[in-house]
């Protein structure tokens, strides 16, 4: 059978199984292997990244847990690349990223006899297959939350993380990632971010307390916020939502937040902080001191009580590559190997370094976060959590 024709031939019979409404009801494990077979390789396996993002954990829970540091099938998580191996069972091993717009999910081990062209362009076919029916049923399977945990988790937490959105979102203009810990533990921090077809919304929150109730202050403030923002409300309006929905529905809790968006063809940045540390502002790898510092207005819920002044909007333009950085005190505040505080120079310096060295936006702070849950043994004495977004403007 000539190239064409075994091309041909692959495809037709995906497609046929892709289009047969009898496969609709299959387990993701079982899709792959048949869609494996259809496309003549060897066998595949799905590896899914662990909350925390410290390992791959198989679907089929029969190939071991790989670490994503330290392994050929974590580089490619880690750089989003295609890697390849000879395979301990013949033939040979692609490990290829597992990505789903702009969010790292995992990793697919696709084997084969052999590694050409066609082989690797059906792998990414499968793999790019696979990323979209992860994302499409994770929200109700509960098998793909089991693989991605390592320990039980909190209610407070388990609440809080079915608000939160994908770590990473993006487009060709800019993108936005997240981390947040104690993965397991966390009560009043949050994130969020969301595109539409002119604008990167982005937001950070931190609830007084770490417990049931600041969790649900954040809910609320999550809903509030993204109720606002789908009617089309200006930031003015929409700040103001939240504030009324925690005035009505939690009166005796508060939390502060910084909300802002980007106009991903001008960049320009509008922001409204609400009693939160002042966001950081790279440019050209080096920290702009006190770019982004205002007056902050008092946090979510609290105005009504503290002052009639309507809430100010803060505005600048980005310059292309510039990024912004939104934490929480929890993060400043860590403590480093050597007993000392992060502090924001430090924290400044770590995502500057990264930057210089060409690492994915989502990578730095995945890497970043290690570093400040690892100085203290896991016990962090205040949620941390960091939001991060990059202008990139198409070239003109």
């Amino acid at each position: 059978m000539t190239a064409p024709e075994a091309t041909s031939t692959g495809d037709s019979v995906l497609g046929e199984f892709l289009a047969d409404p009898r496969n609709l009801p299959l387990d993701l494990t079982t899709t792959v292997a048949r869609c494996s077979k259809a496309l003549g390789l060897q066998g595949a396996v799905i590896y899914l990244a662990d909350l925390q993002q410290r390992q791959l954990a198989p679907l089929n829970e029969v190939a071991p847990t790989l670490p994503i540091d330290g392994s050929l099938a974590g580089w490619t998580y880690r750089t989003e690349s295609l890697r390849v191996e000879e395979s301990d069972l013949g033939g040979m091993t692609a490990w290829l990223p597992l990505v789903d717009g702009a969010e790292r999910i995992g990793v697919l081990a696709v084997r084969s006899p052999a590694l050409d062209p066609l082989t690797l362009r059906r792998g990414r076919t499968l793999a790019h297959l696979c990323a979209m029916m992860i994302t499409s049923k994770r929200a109700f399977k509960d098998t793909y939350v089991r693989r991605a945990r390592t320990k039980p988790m909190q209610l407070p937490a388990e609440m809080l993380r079915a608000y939160l959105p994908p770590r990473t979102i993006g487009t060709t203009h800019a993108v936005s990632t997240a981390v947040m810990e104690p993965a397991y533990e966390v009560g009043g921090d949050a994130f969020d971010h969301a595109l539409t077809e002119t604008t990167l919304h982005a937001g950070i929150m931190d609830a007084m307390g770490h417990d049931l109730a600041s969790g649900l202050t954040t809910v609320v403030s999550l809903a509030a916020c993204r109720n606002a923002r789908r009617t089309g409300a200006d930031l003015p309006d929409l700040v103001e939502s939240v504030d009324a929905a925690l005035s009505q529905w939690l009166p005796d809790q508060f939390c502060t937040a910084i909300l802002a968006q980007l106009d991903l063809a001008t960049g320009g940045l509008r922001w409204i902080n609400c009693g939160h540390p002042a966001p950081l502002l790279l440019r050209d790898d080096r920290l702009l001191p006190a770019a982004m510092e205002r007056d902050a207005d008092p946090p979510l819920g609290l105005p009504a009580a503290l002052s009639s002044t309507p809430r100010r909007v803060h505005e600048m333009d980005l310059e292309p590559g510039d990024r912004v950085l939104m934490y929480t005190d929890g993060v400043t505040e860590a403590r480093t190997q050597n007993g000392g505080e992060l502090g924001l120079d430090r924290f400044a310096e770590y995502v500057i370094r990264a930057t210089a060295a060409g690492e994915l936006a989502a990578e730095t702070l995945r890497r970043l976060i290690h570093s400040v849950v690892d100085a203290q043994d896991n016990r962090l004495r205040d949620d941390a959590t960091i939001v991060m977004f990059e202008w990139r403007p198409a070239s003109r």
